[in-house]
């Protein structure tokens, strides 16, 4: 009885989430090897007859993805290193210090994260048209500065909170600057949080699609814009389209295998208030 149970309501109800989740995923890939001519073929097929890898041979023989991939890469690890910058060092700020209109500048930090980040689009394409920096990597590292930094220093002073302010003084007592204590003691406890908040920069670069599509046109194209090309008038490449979709995934999926020990400890962390 005990074991039917089990099967019941945990086991089947994990495993069709789990499907669910993952459904989406193991379709676009099923699709990536399909040849074209098996792609629309009436009634439901789960795999191909003849499975083939020609749609990335495509990818990134005609196409140049790699180009897409190097851009979408710099793009977002610039990114991240221009936010994690200026927001941890901000949230540490709030974290240790204490100054008037403190909280009224966190509240804003917050309600910024209230509007839709296409407000921004407008103001951003005259201020970089002038500037002259339109279609180049700065203008999408600075455009997406501006609504990751706000939401990583409010998420970045949670974890800053979660440490003992004693590990600053003690640090400073043994003759540590107050920069000292913070590279040498504060930043080494609070990886976790940095990292998580680090994957946010990243992972929110590397997916943008609206701010890509009209800050760039020729020069710089992300992965995203170059997804948005296969989609023709009239024609969908639907093999070049899932393809893609895989290839561009994988980066993620690997950064996210490789720190996801400090990603949820980072989470976990910044649950806590100290």
């Amino acid at each position: 009885m005990k074991l039917i149970y089990r099967l019941l309501f945990v086991f089947l109800p994990l495993a069709l989430i789990l499907l669910f989740a993952l459904g989406p995923y193991i379709w676009g890939f099923v699709s990536s090897i399909t040849p074209e001519g098996e792609m629309y073929v009436e009634g439901l097929r789960y795999f191909p007859r003849n499975p083939t890898g020609e749609n990335y041979a495509r990818l990134f023989v005609k196409i140049d993805f790699v180009d897409n991939l190097a851009d979408s890469f710099l793009v977002a690890t610039f990114s991240m290193l221009f936010g994690l910058a200026f927001s941890v060092t901000a949230s540490y700020s709030f974290s240790r210090f204490r100054f008037r209109g403190r909280r009224f500048l966190l509240l804003q930090f917050l309600v910024i994260n209230m509007f839709p980040v296409v407000l921004l689009l407008i103001p951003l394409f005259v201020i970089f048209s002038r500037l002259g920096i339109m279609d180049t990597y700065l203008s999408l590292v600075l455009a997406y500065a501006t609504f990751t930094i706000p939401f990583s220093t409010w998420m970045m002073t949670s974890f800053f909170n979660a440490i003992p302010y004693q590990l600053d003084e003690s640090a400073m007592i043994d003759g540590c600057s107050r920069f000292g204590a913070l590279v040498r003691v504060v930043f080494p406890v609070a990886m976790p949080g940095i990292a998580a908040t680090g994957i946010y920069i990243f992972i929110t670069a590397w997916n943008e699609f609206v701010f890509a599509s009209v800050l760039t046109s020729r020069d710089v194209r992300t992965i995203p814009i170059a997804l948005q090309n296969m989609v023709g008038q009239y024609q969908i490449a639907w093999g070049l389209l899932t393809a893609g979709g895989v290839v561009s995934a994988i980066p993620v999926i690997v950064l996210f295998f490789f720190i996801q020990k400090q990603l949820i400890a980072g989470m976990t962390a910044g649950a806590v208030k100290g």
